[in-house]
């Protein structure tokens, strides 16, 4: 627990922590809209309340879309529920950390927001298309981030399916079996009372499964959400301006004193700079190594 909170303490002061920012975020908001609800209540105004919390949730009508489609990113940040919201981010947290561990933390990030964007998209189709639903598209709404949640416990089990997570009474249980579970627990919930969600839980974990499929056939379906992250992060994080020059020292005579070999070494590390800013221009200051960053940081006190 002291690790977790440590990491969510530091969330957005270290780079490439994209999991620990995702959780971060839907805490902030539950703890916003908590802080809210209560004196909103206690005052009699809870229809207030009530519609601030439907600027952050999606709806099925396609009528009231059009007027916030905003919702269809927000409502995979938002929740209300303690439950609802404690086992989102457990299971995020657990299955996000293995993908972060093999496969890197923009992967746990593009899987998150790919569920979460297909889950609200089918979530809306399906109610609009299929006529079992359509009498129900008026007062149905949707949040929570289970959709996303999905899509990275599938997308896990999918690349790691034998890697094993210890249950309380059950002992070492491989993820597989874990994903499959929730799968068809959704899968029989479609024709209960939370269809919608169940809908969406589906079609994260099916985007899951075809992410990391795609993924070892050389294809990553996330690299729009990357790029696209990149370009917003750069109106919010300032990038290091770096200024790299070489000074040569001379000699009594007033000549030139470098040596061909001092000569090589600054050529060598020029190109280990320019390889630096090539990587950050193309994936972001985040994406560079400790060892990039340090390289970076004494190019720029050198001059």
């Amino acid at each position: 627990m002291n690790s977790i909170l440590d990491e969510l303490k530091y969330a957005f002061q270290r780079p490439n922590n994209g999991l620990m920012q995702i959780i971060v975020i839907n805490l902030i908001i539950f703890l916003a809209l908590l802080l809210i609800w209560v004196p909103l209540t206690i005052s009699n105004e809870s229809n207030i309340y009530s519609l601030i919390v439907d600027q952050f949730t999606l709806p099925a009508s396609l009528g009231k879309l059009i007027y916030q489609p905003w919702t269809l990113v927000t409502y995979f940040f938002t929740h209300e529920r303690f439950f609802h919201i404690l086992f989102n981010l457990l299971f995020l947290y657990w299955f996000g950390k293995i993908i972060q561990e093999f496969l890197g933390d923009e992967k746990v990030v593009n899987l998150y927001i790919l569920g979460g964007l297909v889950g609200g998209v089918f979530y809306i189709l399906i109610y609009n298309l299929i006529p079992y639903f359509q009498n129900q598209i008026s007062g149905s709404e949707m949040l929570g981030a289970s959709a996303g949640v999905y899509a990275v416990v599938v997308g896990a089990a999918t690349f790691m399916p034998n890697y094993s997570i210890p249950l309380i009474l059950l002992g070492p249980v491989r993820i597989k079996y874990i994903a499959l579970f929730f799968v068809i627990m959704s899968y029989v919930g479609t024709a209960g009372s939370n269809a919608g969600g169940n809908l969406a839980h589906l079609a994260g974990a099916g985007l899951g499964f075809l992410f990391i499929k795609q993924l070892q056939r050389g294809n990553d379906l996330g690299r729009p959400v990357t790029q696209f992250l990149v370009f917003m992060k750069s109106f919010f994080v300032r990038q290091p301006k770096v200024k790299v020059s070489y000074r040569r020292s001379k000699s009594s005579n007033g000549h030139s004193a470098t040596s061909k070999k001092a000569k090589a070494t600054y050529e060598t590390k020029q190109e280990e700079i320019d390889a630096i800013l090539d990587k950050i221009s193309a994936n972001g200051y985040d994406s560079l190594t400790r060892e990039e960053k340090k390289k970076l940081f004494d190019a720029s006190k050198s001059e």
